[in-house]
């Protein structure tokens, strides 16, 4: 039987892109979207069943903690079994210490904190009912190791599911494993024009920081590395290892 990976996010952006990689690869995918209908789930799932897997379109939103808990139960039902699930959907919008409140703190941690340990908590539950092994990906950032006060309440988020990620390896080991992949530049973002981007792009030690293709090679990877757990693998060109006073888009002339 294929293995079966839920992402979260998996209609758009980083998540398709990485739906169709791990399709190609002999995966099944429960692609998660936030509502319904969704034309891009729709288009998505067409796409897996074109590469010969089989795709599931489940809506949840993720700062419902009730919705997130039916994710995993949906996924093995209309499946068959779940081996893994991708963190990948994540809340990004911009504040620093001025804008700051308890408010954009919550929608952070909720969406990119809290769904990511109900699914590891849920994938847990399954894996020991059946017996098999499984894998959790969280996805994170590179300036968790390279800090600027930029999208506050973002990072906050951020940085607590990295701390989260061995905290969880120890707890749900040895039937889960739980890693995370760290990116850097690697979509366009926001206003983000595509000449800032690509600048962006190229401020890296490599001068070409992580793309689509890196992100998806390295969460299959980790997904077929049965010894890794409890780790980050940093994959953004070295940006990580460039100190940064703010994030890329404010350095490219912006106020």
């Amino acid at each position: 039987m294929r293995p079966v990976v839920l992402i979260t996010g998996a209609a758009r952006r980083l998540g398709r892109h990485l739906a169709l990689h791990l399709a190609g690869q002999g995966y099944d995918i429960a692609v998660h979207h936030r509502a319904s209908p969704d034309a891009d789930a729709d288009s998505l799932c067409a796409a897996v069943a074109g590469l010969g897997a089989r795709a599931l379109p489940l809506a949840a939103e993720l700062a419902d903690a009730a919705q997130v808990e039916t994710l995993v139960p949906a996924a093995v039902a209309g499946l068959g079994r779940l081996d893994a699930v991708v963190n990948s959907a994540s809340l990004f919008n911009h504040d620093d210490i001025a804008s700051f409140g308890y408010e954009q703190l919550e929608a952070h941690a909720r969406v990119n904190t809290g769904a990511a340990l109900l699914l590891a908590r849920a994938l847990h539950r399954h894996c020991e009912a059946q017996g098999h092994p499984g894998c959790v990906v969280n996805v994170l950032d590179q300036k968790l190791w390279n800090p600027n006060p930029d999208h506050l309440s973002y990072t906050l988020s951020k940085a607590a599911l990295e701390a989260a990620t061995p905290l969880l390896a120890q707890a749900l080991a040895p039937r889960l494993r739980v890693v995370g992949v760290a990116l850097g530049v690697t979509l366009p973002s926001g206003p983000m024009t595509e000449a800032e981007f690509a600048a962006a792009h190229r401020m890296t030690p490599l001068q070409r920081s992580s793309t689509p293709e890196d992100f998806a090679r390295a969460v299959a990877f980790l997904l077929q590395s049965p010894a890794i757990t409890g780790t980050t693998l940093l994959v953004d060109g070295g940006q990580h290892l460039a100190a940064q006073p703010r994030d890329v888009y404010f350095l490219l002339n912006k106020a």
